[in-house]
């Protein structure tokens, strides 16, 4: 029996490698057998392969305990792998959401920033007509300025007329206005009444005379007086105040003076003062209490 015989019979059984080796071993051996004569010898031969099949077996079981362990290891690469591979997948699927939730914010930063531009727009819009309406609030100020002042000068012009209307027709109707307080009563010029007190007076006093509204002559009470008369349509304190001062000018030129305040209407107040002066007050019609 040769080496390649041994081989071809055992390579399917143990493998090229373990066939080869135990060949190699087998051949020669059987060679000798084949060579022996006594019995002696074919035991020793049989005693030696069966060492020989017994460090064989002994490989065999090393052989398989390592396959084992590398079956084993194998098996936990494997496991090993399918779990890197199963969070290699969450790995990429968080990847994902997180793509998809950059992608949405992305989105919504866009919606935002074009709400932002169209707010300001909106705002440069709104700057532009609140500066257009500021200028035209500004126009209607200085129109109602222009206007206010119109109604004012206009208003003075009309207090003024109706002033000077009033004070026309108080002197025309005198005599019948102060019938009641002032009997026999007699409109004077105030230039005649300067020439009878000039040569005692002051210029500013000649000239407060002159400015007198009306001075008329007449009874009081039975006495012989003259009142100086304050004519305005709405009478105030600055009223009351200058009748007293051109009343106590005639007082000073020696002549029985009253002064009196004609108008058509007065707050409570005004008469009160002026009562308080002893300064008369004839209101539309009325001659009103005097001081005591």
């Amino acid at each position: 029996m040769n080496t390649y015989r041994i081989y071809e019979d055992l390579r399917l059984t143990l493998g090229e490698e373990a066939a080869k080796s135990l060949a190699h071993t087998l051949g020669p051996m059987f060679e000798e057998a084949s060579n022996a004569v006594t019995k002696a010898e074919f035991h020793e031969l049989c005693a030696a392969i069966e060492a020989r099949n017994a460090v064989v077996d002994a490989g065999f079981a090393r052989l398989a305990d390592a396959q084992s362990r590398t079956e084993a290891k194998v098996s936990e690469l494997a496991e090993g792998q399918a779990r890197l591979t199963d969070a290699q997948s969450r790995t990429e699927a968080k990847v994902s959401e997180l793509a998809e939730g950059q992608a949405r914010l992305a989105d919504a930063q866009s919606r935002t920033e074009a709400k932002v531009s169209e707010l300001a727009e909106g705002q440069a819009r709104l700057t532009v007509a609140q500066s257009r309406t500021e200028a035209k609030v500004s126009d209607l100020a200085v129109a109602l300025g222009s206007l206010t002042n119109t109604v004012e000068r206009l208003s003075i012009r009309t207090d003024t007329v109706i002033g000077r209307t009033f004070e026309l027709q108080f002197r025309d109707r005198l005599s019948s206005y102060l019938g009641r307080f002032l009997r026999r009563s007699k409109l004077l010029r105030n230039d005649e009444v300067l020439d009878a007190i000039e040569s005692v007076l002051e210029s500013e006093e000649c000239d407060e005379v002159l400015r007198v509204d009306a001075i008329a002559s007449g009874l009081v009470d039975g006495v012989p007086s003259h009142v100086v008369v304050e004519v305005s349509s709405t009478g105030d304190t600055d009223d009351v105040v200058r009748a007293e001062r051109r009343a106590a000018i005639l007082r000073k030129a020696g002549m029985a003076a009253i002064p009196v305040v004609a108008c058509e209407a007065i707050s409570r107040e005004t008469a009160l003062f002026a009562q308080a002066r002893g300064v008369r007050v004839w209101c539309n019609g009325t001659m009103l209490g005097a001081a005591g």
